[in-house]
């Protein structure tokens, strides 16, 4: 089969297999996390974490370079971060972003600053994976999206996939990059299932993917609201709504310009998204809009976003908690009478 032959797969195999080419090509590629092994499953073989995504790897590389370790991100974040700055190339996996708190030090003191402060001198590459989204029942502190949280460090990259063939490319990239990059990969979303091609090609960090073209509506959003909002999009287009949607899978750096561009075309913009509505990532993007785009908008940029609340643990409030694809359908109809 040629390596350009485009394979089926869902996210998880996506991302399975990127470790295993990465590990394989880079010698000085680790990994590191809690429960990365995971035991084995009916077949003997390793289960690789709570949602598969490393399955395979110790077996293969050995407990060298694929490191289990006791539940401590405090720990193990710090130990990747040290393992980068002396020459290695770790992608340290936290299971859940909530969990992030634990660490933050050594995110947002440490690995961000370490090339300023140590004028340039030393390079951090570091990848921490870890997983966002709510809409499972896991509750209020397994359930956030820190993205647009993590985005406002100076010094972070983040990205955030919601595709097989993003999710492999944009871990390749990142493993590639000399200073930290934060990779939240949405729960819900690893089961999603699209093209690949073999040979996994990397996803440059900062450039958007344009989802859907249209002429009366951007529409940005990632993970399971671009789900949403592209089943939105489709009943809107029954009624002669076109819209244009736009994935940024990298959330810092933003590929502005791609926001920008299709702006001057269709004059609207609504955000969807899965973080806070305040200070969030709608609102990054909605002031992107409203200070470089404002000469092209017809109407003011609005944002869809959950209340500002923890997560409900209720699946009925959970749903009503979340944005829905009635509700993005509801909100650009109105949108579409403002002038």
């Amino acid at each position: 089969m040629s390596e350009k032959t485009p394979l089926q797969m869902t996210i998880a195999q996506a991302l399975n297999r990127a470790h295993h080419q990465i590990l394989e090509a880079e010698p000085r590629a680790i990994v590191i996390g809690e429960d990365i092994v995971g035991g084995a499953g009916l077949d003997g073989k390793e289960l690789g974490g709570v949602f598969g995504v490393t399955a395979g790897l110790a077996s293969r590389f050995g407990t060298s370079r694929v490191i289990d370790t006791p539940i401590s991100e405090t720990a193990f974040v710090g130990m990747g971060l040290g393992a980068a700055m002396t020459g290695l190339k770790p992608i340290v996996e936290v299971m859940f972003c909530d969990f992030i708190g634990v660490c933050f030090d050594q995110i947002l003191n440490q690995a961000a600053k370490a090339r300023y402060l140590s004028g340039g001198r030393i390079d951090v590459p570091l990848v921490i994976r870890t997983t966002m989204g709510a809409g499972d029942g896991s509750a209020a502190m397994h359930s956030q999206s820190l993205h647009g949280l993590l985005a406002s460090v100076p010094g972070l990259s983040v990205v955030c996939a919601s595709t097989p063939s993003d999710a492999a490319g944009l871990l390749k990239s990142a493993l590639a990059a000399p200073d930290p990059v934060i990779m939240l990969d949405h729960k819900g979303l690893y089961g999603m299932i699209g093209d690949v091609e073999a040979d996994l090609p990397a996803v440059p960090i900062g450039r958007g993917r344009l989802v859907l073209k249209g002429s009366d509506i951007t529409l940005v959003a990632i993970g399971e609201m671009l789900v949403r909002a592209t089943k939105a999009a489709a009943q809107l287009a029954e009624r002669g709504v076109s819209v244009e949607i736009i994935d940024p899978r990298s959330i810092q750096p933003l590929d502005t310009d791609m926001i920008l561009t299709s702006l001057e075309k269709t004059k609207r913009l609504l955000v969807v998204d899965e973080g806070p509505s305040y200070g969030g990532f709608a609102d990054r993007v909605i002031a992107v809009a409203a200070c470089d785009g404002y000469s092209a908008l017809s109407a003011a940029p609005q944002k869809l976003t959950p209340p500002h609340t923890p997560v409900p643990y209720g699946r009925l409030l959970e749903a009503a908690w979340l944005p829905s694809s009635e509700a993005i359908v509801s909100k650009i109809d109105e949108m579409m009478y403002e002038e």
